[in-house]
């Protein structure tokens, strides 16, 4: 029997410096997960001129990380959408969204689940279920958005950047794992100093994840970085590191709260992870690639 977790990845890669770290982590992970594709996902802030360039620019950086790997065959990579939803019905068509309804319908021929793993705004997830709402059924949507169900507020970078996509996730029209950002992924912070000394050593893309990390913020005194995304690649890896809870899904209000509703369809929603066993996990795969001649 295959135990491997079918998994695509959709990731806005050039936002920040954790989303890197998952992709590699997925790519590292071959006996948990086999990895089918990586789409580029849409963002905009400072890093990009909007949601085109930040998806662009996202689907570069994919092929950077993939750049330090020896990979006989690396998986396809998709670009995604050009812009953000524009109201709650309203899809965009994109390469990403296109083959993850192939691959969801694949997985359904062979009687099997595709795990949807969404790092980013959810356009091109969104995007997929509202056009092919068939596929709903045979995939697992697992996405880091938002904050805590009891938090103040949700107004976090994912969900924020494209609302509409979120609320179709939050419908959980297919079944959803909420990994929260506050007070959840933020547990997995890391230092300059840490990877200095277990992950820039050992090989090219180690060296490149600490340069980037270095640096976000130049490396002030005392200063430690939220690696976030890395939260759903642990997952897909080893679902084991988490404490998970069924609830009903809550709404977003206009102002990013949320709203409990009882009568929504359940889904899983992370309360705790393992810090140290993800980050020990990743450190080790490095290593070891690196000696089995998968990293450069």
């Amino acid at each position: 029997m295959n135990s491997r977790r079918p998994v695509v990845l959709d990731t806005d890669t050039f936002n920040e410096v954790d989303d890197q770290f998952a992709l590699a982590h997925l790519l590292l992970s071959p006996e948990q997960c086999d990895l089918q594709a990586v789409y580029a996902a849409p963002f905009f802030n400072k890093r990009s001129s909007g949601p085109e360039q930040g998806m662009e620019l996202s689907y570069q950086e994919i092929f950077k990380v993939l750049s330090f790997f020896t990979l006989e065959e690396p998986p396809p990579v998709y670009r995604g959408s050009k812009q953000f939803m524009r109201g709650p019905d309203t899809p965009v068509e994109s390469e990403a969204a296109t083959d993850l309804i192939e691959k969801a319908r694949a997985a359904a021929a062979k009687g099997g689940i595709l795990h949807v793993l969404t790092i980013g705004a959810c356009t091109n997830v969104a995007s997929a279920i509202l056009l092919a709402p068939d596929i709903a059924k045979h995939i697992r949507v697992v996405w880091l958005g938002g904050h805590a169900p009891y938090w103040p507020h949700t107004n976090e970078f994912n969900l924020q950047g494209d609302l509409h996509a979120s609320r179709v996730l939050m419908e959980a029209r297919a079944p959803l794992v909420l990994v929260p950002c506050l007070p959840m992924a933020s547990h997995l912070l890391i230092s300059v100093a840490e990877l200095d000394a277990s992950l820039a050593p050992y090989s090219e893309l180690g060296q490149y994840l600490t340069d980037i990390v270095r640096d976000y913020e130049g490396d002030p005194l005392g200063w430690s970085k939220e690696i976030w995304d890395i939260a759903v690649s642990a997952w897909a890896v080893n679902p084991s590191w988490f404490t998970m809870q069924r609830q009903p899904a809550p709404r977003i209000t206009d102002d990013l709260k949320w709203q409990p509703d009882d009568s929504r369809p359940e889904i899983e929603v992370a309360l705790r992870l393992d810090r140290d066993a993800i980050f020990a996990d990743f450190y080790t795969k490095c290593k070891e690639a690196r000696e089995a001649g998968v990293l450069a």
